[in-house]
């Protein structure tokens, strides 16, 4: 019993052949044009939390050196 495939013309499959690189192709572009929004956001959530740690930090070490200087100021120490 032959397969279905190889019982169809030589043209047949020419265009068969044709019409799935055709739909290949269209499928890898739809893909990527849906991957590259999410790409995207991800490396803009990630930039935001890394500038929310930093200036995070930032305030954390601002108000260190503010008790420092408090506690070192003359005029405090009466």
């Amino acid at each position: 019993m032959d397969k279905p495939v190889l019982r169809h013309p030589l043209v047949q499959r020419g265009v068969l052949m044709v019409c799935t690189a055709i739909g290949a192709l269209v499928l890898v572009i739809a893909v990527s044009m849906a991957i590259v929004p999410l790409v995207l956001a991800l490396g803009l959530f990630a930039g935001l939390l890394v500038l929310m740690l930093l200036i995070g930090w930032g305030g954390i070490e601002g108000m260190a050196a503010l008790e420092r200087w408090l506690e070192n100021d003359e005029r405090f120490q009466r």
